[in-house]
């Protein structure tokens, strides 16, 4: 018979294999970390997710699925907890979400457990249930504990590897100047620098000189290249959008990931943003979520880039595809990566990776600040690295 579990209540888990099954109002993240007596993973192998959907003893089989195979489970694993979070690109937290029931049943189909997690507010991830050895058998639990932080935010407590920055406070930064006055139509000022002449009221002037602009309308690049994104007369850029695209040859399956990193001016990382991360700068980048396969036309994953709202420290972004599982960017073809124009849809610049290498990274191209305004280069680079965190230290050197 099913059993009804109250928040730290906990029964018998009989069968040597379940599956855990997740329903809710809005769509979730699933995940599962294989976790030792002293309440972390071994490694990061053991955090089972969309990414990396199998783990020792333990399978995603369905976004809202997880199959448990309990015999498979090492003997240094303690518990197994199960996890849901919302995507991180929506302003929406677990106040929202109605209906969330986790069943656990038996191969067979046969409930052995349910737990409906209550009384949930600002959290945008959670802890559902811990399956979890007793005395040789094993047991479930109902958590329901929340964190405000994201899927990021549990990986961190459990000894996954993230990488999230430190506080505002700990990083050496120079004070923020003193916001510039508007424009007639609401423009900010844009402040004086040379080369970059700017009557009292004009919008930003021409580049310096041997610098290509946005006059010309859309600016194809070549390995090295750059750009101003700046267009005489105009208005400057608030908001945009990278758009980042592969293909991969016929049957293979290749889980590649855009990432941003965001250094200061000193060249230091101060932020990132990725699958893990997908909001960055105090909500000025944004990740549109992971695509595991690269299949269709246009954009396999964009990042959203609000340059306007970008904090004074951030004096560049760079931008960086990962093959998440080491296969060989040798398998990757038709890469691409191309800024946009988020208020018009306009493409601006467009950059063709015309060559591929073994390796499991590259760096694609970068946006700097370069006097009052932002100027995109093309990189093209390759470095070995399986996800943004190793891209750091090489990403540095196009600064």
């Amino acid at each position: 018979m099913s059993q009804t579990l109250s928040k730290g209540a906990n029964c018998p888990l009989p069968a040597p294999s379940a599956q855990v099954a997740i329903t809710a109002s809005e769509p979730l993240d699933i995940a599962a970390l294989l976790v030792t007596q002293s309440g972390k993973v071994r490694s990061d192998d053991d955090f089972v997710f969309y990414n990396q959907p199998t783990g020792p003893g333990v399978r995603l089989t369905s976004p809202t699925t997880l199959q448990l195979d309990l015999p498979q489970v090492p003997p240094d694993i303690d518990k197994l907890v199960l996890t849901a979070s919302l995507d991180g690109t929506r302003s929406k937290t677990f106040a929202t979400v109605r209906q969330i029931s986790i069943t656990v049943s038996d191969l067979s189909g046969s409930p052995i457990a349910r737990f409906d997690p209550s009384d949930l507010g600002t959290e945008t991830a959670l802890v559902l249930i811990e399956v979890y050895r007793r005395s040789g058998s094993w047991k479930i639990r109902g958590v329901g504990q929340g964190y405000a932080s994201g899927l990021a935010g549990i990986a961190t407590d459990f000894g996954i590897t993230v990488d999230e920055p430190g506080p505002a406070a700990a990083r050496p930064a120079a004070p923020p100047p003193a916001p510039p006055p508007a424009q007639p139509g609401g423009w900010p000022a844009q402040p004086q620098q040379p080369g970059w002449p700017q009557p009292p009221g004009a919008a930003p002037g021409p580049p310096p000189a041997g610098r290509v602009n946005l006059d010309k309308g859309r600016v194809s690049l070549r390995k090295g290249q750059s750009v101003s994104l700046v267009k005489t007369g105009a208005p400057p850029l608030t908001r945009v959008r990278m758009g980042l695209g592969w293909d991969v040859g016929s049957g293979e399956q290749i889980d590649l990931d855009a990432s941003v990193i965001l250094y200061d001016g000193r060249g230091k990382d101060v932020d990132k943003v990725w699958f893990m991360s997908k909001k960055g700068a105090k909500g000025a980048v944004r990740h549109s979520g992971d695509n595991l396969t690269g299949a269709g036309e246009g954009d396999d994953e964009v990042i959203y880039v609000d340059l306007m709202a970008m904090p004074s420290d951030v004096n560049a972004l760079v931008f960086t595809v990962n093959s998440f599982r080491g296969q060989s960017f040798r398998q990757v073809r038709n890469a691409f990566c191309r800024l946009v124009d988020d208020m018009s849809g306009a493409e601006l610049v467009r950059f063709d990776l015309s060559d591929s290498k073994d390796a499991t990274g590259i760096v694609m191209c970068k946006l700097q600040r370069e006097g009052p305004a932002w100027v995109m280069t093309a990189i093209g680079e390759f470095h070995d690295g399986k996800t943004v965190r190793a891209m750091v230290g090489p990403g540095k050197q196009y600064l």
